[in-house]
């Protein structure tokens, strides 16, 4: 048995080392809902292409979307669309467009309503990450929250409406749906 190394008087004992918990993949795959939010898209004046890209790239951590709902800018057809979604058994509702400052940009005011808790180191997360990307990302006001606190509860996201807003979001997101939905569930920190 070696001995222990001494110490010098009024040295800091060395710390032991802590191993961090990472992110790692959903057990199995979960039931998502994208839902993108915009004037023009519903009208047909502009083709929804960051709805699309959301689903494909939730599914690439395991989140399934069957399809992309489009719905109108404002408070009520956001609110509505993601309880809709939750009642549907979506365990991940992700949308996509009206987080900025133009009059109609009213996702995050439809989102809070349904939100039981904030996770706004996430959001931090999110805008930070974005801006190594464009100095736009920072006048995103997107949310990020949970539905309840139990196994029911929903993790909801609001990503911009941009292609490049969509990718930043998840990037950030994705790897983070097993943990969030496992402490959903009554899992260890």
């Amino acid at each position: 048995m070696s001995e222990p190394t001494p110490q010098r008087p009024g040295a800091v004992p060395e710390a032991p080392s802590v191993r961090q918990k990472g992110p790692r993949p959903l057990p199995e795959p979960v039931k998502g809902t994208v839902i993108t939010v915009s004037d023009r898209c519903v009208s047909g004046e502009r083709e929804d292409v960051s709805g699309p890209l959301a689903a494909r790239l939730l599914g690439e951590h395991d989140v399934v979307v069957d399809s992309v709902k489009v719905v109108p800018d404002g408070v009520e057809s956001v609110r509505a669309a993601i309880e809709e979604a939750v009642s549907a058994g979506a365990r991940v509702v992700l949308t996509t467009g009206g987080t900025g400052v133009t009059p109609r940009d009213l996702t995050p005011e439809g989102t809070a309503p349904v939100l039981a808790v904030r996770l706004e180191g996430i959001e931090a997360q999110i805008r930070a990450y974005g801006l190594t990307q464009t100095p736009l990302s920072s006048l995103s006001r997107g949310l990020v929250g949970v539905t309840s606190r139990d196994a029911d509860g929903v993790l909801v996201v609001n990503a911009p409406g941009s292609r490049g807003g969509v990718k930043d979001t998840i990037a950030v997101v994705g790897p983070l749906v097993p943990h969030v939905l496992e402490q959903l569930g009554g899992g260890d920190h």
